[in-house]
């Protein structure tokens, strides 16, 4: 049994761009005496892109914001478990940006376990990283960079967390609030919404929605723009003003930022997202009802090359750990 048991861990490349080099972050373990990426176990109910973030905050200092998924790695630990590791593209941003209070505070991981933190370029990490897996998410990476769709900007797309059920609440449908365990789901959402560095926040206006981002605005001090277009009601009369929203978001936006809605809304969410995005991308999605689950989360990664429009490189969906 021990042989099969299945260890999860999260990381990210952080890169950035010195003159026309893409560099790199690579860390020094010295009990290993090995170059890799910074990354580590996840934490009983964490998520994985909590985890990536707050593994690269520990062993490098840096807050980071994650960007495109990159190729998860397999391979055998030592003593013959099977480790799985995920994997972001991610950049740093500055400690006073409002994602990083909706994150907790680490501590530096000590220098028994990280002794050098190292910016190197690309084409040098391909030969100094100690293991062949780890050249795998690096290859992507550089791929991408040559293809310009390493610089993305985010849309996260949110189904409300868990909600009184319509025939116990006497309210109307504006007022119906989340259960005891959708306001967990709406905490949990909080690190995972910072990992990718929300900024902005657009929400239909009725309960269920708004309870569901305001633990990540309260913790940010990020606001919220009120949309009654993405109630379940305008959308019924008219769905237009909802694909004039996603459009616009999905063309213009420069900073990452998330739209909650409801069930019945999301097929035209859904279907402004698809217009953008190759079919082998799309797959990822569901064509149908649920679309997403209860305060899970579809995130769009957009790029845009010069002279083209917008273009989705990557989706991913999360769910909290709860």
């Amino acid at each position: 049994m021990r042989g099969r048991t299945v260890v999860e861990a999260a990381g990210a490349l952080v890169w950035r761009v010195r003159g026309r080099t893409l560099e790199v972050l690579v860390v020094h373990r010295p009990r290993y005496d090995d170059w890799s990426w910074p990354k580590g176990k996840l934490e009983p109910g964490e998520s994985l892109v909590a985890c990536a973030v707050r593994e690269v905050a520990e062993e490098t200092g840096l807050h980071v914001v994650l960007g495109a998924p990159l190729p998860t790695v397999r391979y055998r630990n030592g003593d013959g478990r099977r480790k799985v590791a995920h994997y972001w593209a991610a950049q740093a941003v500055d400690d006073a940006a409002p994602s990083v209070r909706g994150r907790e505070d680490v501590a530096a991981a000590p220098e028994s376990e990280i002794d050098e933190v190292r910016w190197v370029s690309a084409t040098k990490a391909v030969r100094l990283l100690t293991y062949d897996y780890d050249r795998e998410p690096l290859g992507a990476l550089i791929d991408m960079w040559h293809e310009e769709r390493l610089r993305t900007w985010t849309m996260v797309v949110v189904r409300h967390a868990r909600a009184k059920k319509r025939s116990a609440w006497r309210g109307g449908e504006a007022t119906r609030p989340l259960t005891p365990a959708g306001r967990r789901q709406a905490e949990a959402l909080v690190p995972m919404l910072a990992a990718f560095g929300v900024e902005d926040v657009i929400t239909s206006p009725w309960e269920r929605c708004a309870a569901t981002v305001r633990p990540y605005l309260l913790r940010t001090g990020v606001g919220a723009e009120l949309k009654p277009e993405l109630t379940e009601d305008a959308h019924a009369r008219s769905k237009k003003p909802v694909r004039r929203l996603v459009d616009k978001e999905l063309a213009t936006r420069d900073v990452p930022v998330a739209i909650c809605t409801h069930r019945p809304v999301l097929p035209t969410v859904v279907e402004g997202i698809a217009e953008r995005t190759p079919h082998r991308i799309m797959k990822m999605v569901p064509a149908s009802d649920p679309w997403l689950r209860t305060a899970e989360i579809l995130v769009v990664h957009l790029a845009k090359r010069p002279g083209r429009r917008a273009a989705v490189v990557a989706l991913e969906k999360h769910r909290p750990a709860i």
